[in-house]
């Protein structure tokens, strides 16, 4: 980290004496494991590492942005002007401004030394229990597509010439596994994820279970006859239309014009059941950090609440557009890219109903487990055509797996539409939702 703030210092300075007005020293260092086993064995192994700076420079209220991975002064002094040279060439724009220190940041537990302390040999073996307790799960779990077993760790530090010199650890680590059952010709895909910030919450055992359970139940899988009924959206499924649904709350959308949610707070948007929420201080969130890509702190935004639009995500170029504070959703995936806003830990609100309550209490339906083709739909407009699989809910059971049909509609009455929310909030990464029941929707099938 001393190195790192050294760095960035020598950046601000030289960009100052080139005539920046204000100047943003972003640098990380990244390393990444992969381990993927097949029959026992390892298959691949990567070990990725990467570090560098990426430099923002105001020159009067035109920005310039260059990067560099060699962290050398004569490097660091290659892409200070290139910078200013960018910044001269762009177009001014009076909102482009830095943000000024923080009073606080939140105080959040994000290193786990457990994840570094673990000898790789361990972490095979996480992959390896997780791919024998798929197959001891039952004799149709055919093939093991994948089992792997990720981690990652991150140092950030970030300066600014407004007096911003703020640091920060980060590491996660994960399970991951897709796998094939087969019966009668007939095969299905399974998966299952898990991604931890402590080490020893990883359960092997359980995410290899639920990969096989998630394929061997949809065997037999068929078409069903068109209809309109209740649709319950597994978490997973969930999450994909949230990652629909999140570049439309950001306020960048908004003001570019390209946002469902324009010009609607304070109106309606979703049933009176649907709280939406981003949080990047979320304690055991995989994107949680202590401050944003820009050195403002993060925090919790109630995005939608009973139903009511309350309010955009804002980075510090969006807020000052719109005359408000930045709620610190200025993400950057690394130092190659200036900020955007972005969602950080995105999820709906758990309700007070179990899941398996949810599917008595209806009468008729279907379970859907997965969607195709979710990358088809329209994020302007909201409307979606995907492809479905489930299980059908007959007398408030779960009957029969269900493939080959569709499901049609348009996210914004989909929202208005949800009738029930179950308690079982479930995290993929940055996203999270429970299972949620639609009152009516299109189901295309034979």
């Amino acid at each position: 980290m001393a190195d790192f703030l050294e760095i960035a210092r020598f950046a601000l300075q030289r960009a100052a004496s080139l005539g920046a007005g204000q100047v943003e020293a972003y640098l990380n260092a990244g390393k990444e494991l992969v381990v993927e086993v097949r029959d026992g064995q390892v298959e691949t192994m990567k070990l990725a590492q990467d570090r560098g700076l990426g430099l923002r420079v105001m020159v009067g209220n035109s920005v310039g942005f260059a990067f560099t991975t060699d962290l050398v002064k004569t490097a660091v002094d290659d892409i200070v002007r290139q910078a200013v040279s960018n910044a001269a060439s762009a177009a001014p724009d009076p909102y482009r401004v830095l943000p000024e220190p923080a009073s606080a940041y939140p105080e959040l537990d994000l290193y786990d030394p457990a994840i570094r302390k673990a000898t790789v040999e361990e972490k095979i073996e996480l992959a390896r229990a997780m791919e024998r307790a798929a197959r001891d799960f039952d004799p149709r779990v055919k093939i093991i597509e994948s089992a792997a077993y990720h981690d990652a760790e991150v140092e950030v530090t970030l300066v600014n010439s407004r007096g911003i010199k703020a640091t920060y650890r980060s590491a996660y680590c994960g399970l991951y596994m897709s796998l094939v059952a087969e019966e009668n010709n007939d095969s299905q895909t399974g998966f299952a994820m898990d991604y931890r910030l402590q080490y020893d919450q990883l359960n092997p055992v359980k995410v290899g279970r639920e990969a096989a359970e998630r394929a061997v139940r949809m065997l037999g899988a068929k078409p069903v006859t068109t209809r309109r009924a209740a649709v319950i959206l597994e978490p997973y499924v969930v999450t994909g239309f949230l990652g629909l649904l999140g570049p439309g709350l950001t306020a960048e959308a908004v003001q570019k014009n390209r946002s469902p949610f324009a010009g609607k707070v304070g109106q309606e948007v979703a049933s009176p059941l649907v709280n939406i929420i981003d949080d990047g201080a979320l304690a055991g969130g995989i994107a949680s950090a202590p401050f944003d890509g820009e050195g403002v702190p993060t925090g919790r935004t109630v995005l939608i609440e009973g139903g009511i639009l309350r309010g955009f995500l804002h980075n510090t170029y969006t807020a000052a557009r719109d005359g408000v504070k930045s709620t610190g959703n200025g993400v950057r995936g690394s130092f190659k890219s200036p900020p955007e806003v972005g969602t950080t830990n995105f999820f709906i609100q758990p309700g007070t109903i179990s899941p398996e309550d949810l599917i008595r209490d209806t009468q008729q339906g279907l379970y859907v487990t997965e969607v195709l083709g979710m990358h088809t739909a329209n994020p302007i407009s909201g409307d979606f055509s995907v492809g479905a699989a489930g299980i059908l809910i007959e007398n408030g059971q779960l009957t029969r797996p269900v493939r080959g049909v569709a499901i049609a509609g348009n996210l914004l009455d989909l929202l208005k539409q949800v009738d029930g929310v179950a308690s079982n909030l479930t995290f993929f990464g940055g996203r999270g939702a429970p299972a949620i029941r639609v009152a009516g929707m299109s189901i295309s099938g034979h």
